[in-house]
């Protein structure tokens, strides 16, 4: 009878264990999350505080793309707009399947 006993409180047991550990769990990953270092570095452009960029703001002259610079034949492929049907959830309904 004993042994009828221990095994019945054996499940309850693993559960209680299981929820503890899972509790001690979150509780050790919301502290790791509130003592985590800001990540990154400040980025004085997106400072509320600041002034805000104008348009003469602008990146220096060797920064900038050049509009008038020839395109290469495999840029000016990837660059090609996509053609063909547009992407649909539902077929045509005449539409018949030219690939088995």
């Amino acid at each position: 009878m004993a042994a009828l006993d221990r095994n019945s409180n054996l499940a309850l047991m693993a559960a209680a264990i299981g929820v503890l550990a899972g509790a001690a769990g979150i509780a050790a990953w919301t502290l790791a999350a509130r003592r985590a270092p800001a990540d990154g570095h400040p980025a004085p452009d997106l400072d509320r505080a600041g002034p805000r960029p104008t348009a003469e703001d602008r990146a220096p002259e060797h920064f900038r793309p050049d509009p008038t610079a020839p395109v290469a034949a495999e840029d000016r492929e990837a660059l090609r707009p996509a053609t063909g049907p547009s992407p649909s959830l539902v077929t045509d309904r005449g539409a018949m399947r030219s690939q088995p």
